[in-house]
């Protein structure tokens, strides 16, 4: 039995979703269970149960401080290890991302999953197109981003559903390989072409005032999504690998095409 936490989540769901299509056995794990769905909550370590799993895809649980994310995943790697899980697949970070400011709590649970003595695979994932084309913001004439001209090699969730998928329902055959799942590089330009308006580039400062100026962002987001600014702006994303399409053995999802969806979805007078 396969089991992906974090199950309400984009990631996990469309993961569960690519399993089942599949005719795959695999439940989902969240604190709020439902149909198909158990209850595993990482913050509490004494109610994690996953005896009868044989492979577990901890979905990242990064919307947190890095000791927070580090101890959550610590306690269900734990548990997988105490109730007889025998593979590990983990969704990582891109290996171009260590410049992020979320990437060592990813780096520090790669270590834990290498030293738990589970089979294991490393997801790298890229980051989302989806989330690309949201951090655009929208101006009277067109769109505003501290990107630049820097490109990013995004990349769809949905097929980095699938990539899990395939990699979970036959784990053997992964074991102990790391995959740096990355799209082709996009920049904010090109998004602001697809959907017809202007691109206007800002400064880091004027973009880290604004996320501080939020009162929708919890303390430790500003400087994550500076990172990712700065990350882009200066070249440090743009990284080129065959693992994604070689795991799917088809052609990806258009990353453009989805930054700019969901930049579009977000544009003011649209809701």
């Amino acid at each position: 039995m396969i089991l992906v936490t974090g199950a309400n989540g984009h990631l996990a769901s469309l993961t569960l979703a690519e399993l089942r299509a599949r005719g795959v056995e695999a439940v989902g794990g969240s604190r709020i269970p439902g149909d198909g769905v158990r209850r595993l909550d990482f913050d509490d370590p004494a109610g994690l149960d996953l005896h009868g799993i044989s492979t577990l895809v901890l979905v990242s649980a990064g919307y947190a401080e890095d000791d927070q994310v580090i101890a959550r995943h610590g306690a269900v790697l734990d548990a997988a290890v105490q109730d007889g899980v025998t593979h590990v697949v983990y969704t990582s970070l891109t290996t171009a991302g260590d410049h992020l400011g979320f990437a060592l709590a990813h780096r520090a649970t790669e270590q834990h999953v290498k030293n738990s003595g589970l089979g294991w695979t490393l997801l790298r994932n890229g980051l989302y197109a989806e989330l690309f084309g949201a951090l655009l913001m929208w101006s009277p004439d067109g769109v505003e981003s501290a990107f630049g001209t820097g490109a990013l090699s995004a990349v769809a969730r949905e097929d980095l559903a699938a990539a899990a998928a395939i990699v979970a329902t036959a784990p053997a055959a992964h074991t102990g390989k790391i995959y740096d799942l990355v799209g082709d590089p996009i920049t904010a330009d090109d998004v602001a072409d697809r959907l017809g308006v202007a691109h206007h580039t800002i400064g880091l400062g004027e973009y880290r005032a604004r996320l501080l100026a939020s009162d929708e962002l919890l303390p430790f987001q500003p400087p994550m999504l500076a990172s990712i600014a700065t990350s882009v702006r200066h070249g440090f994303l743009s990284n080129i690998s065959p693992d994604l399409h070689n795991l799917l053995g088809r052609p990806l999802i258009d990353p453009l095409m989805v930054a700019a969806d969901s930049a579009a979805a977000a544009r003011p007078g649209l809701a």
